[in-house]
């Protein structure tokens, strides 16, 4: 029964991550490493497929083999999160409280973007 939840969490997790990859502040990498961490515990076929993927492969591999995301992956969702984070803040959201929030959880998120080693070679 397990192996067939984490594999529709799996499922559903690059779905995600192919909407994060498309649309702009929805994240990428959370969403790719936990369907990897499912496929993992449920499919070898699914783990092998998303491990080869051009796009979601590096990531992984880089994540499993030295657990850092390369340059280029941090220096992109710092800026989606500046960028769009910041829009939201001080043009989209008129309510003080409800921009507090979103203020703390904008900080959350760079804080762990900016905390997780970076790769010595960032070409993936």
């Amino acid at each position: 029964m397990s192996r067939y939840l984490f594999l529709i969490l799996g499922l559903v997790m690059v779905g995600l991550a192919t909407l994060g990859a498309i649309l702009p502040g929805l994240p990428t990498t959370p969403f790719v490493l936990v369907a990897a961490a499912c496929f993992a515990k449920s499919s070898p076929r699914l783990h092998t497929w998303l491990r080869q993927n051009p796009v979601f492969g590096p990531l992984i591999i880089n994540w499993q083999q030295h657990r850092c995301v390369s340059l280029r992956a941090k220096v992109l969702a710092v800026a989606m999160i500046i960028g769009f984070g910041g829009y939201s803040l001080f043009f989209a959201i008129t309510n003080l409280w409800l921009q507090i929030t979103v203020a703390i959880f904008l900080g959350i998120g760079l804080t762990v973007v900016l905390s997780l080693k970076t790769c010595p070679t960032s070409d993936s």
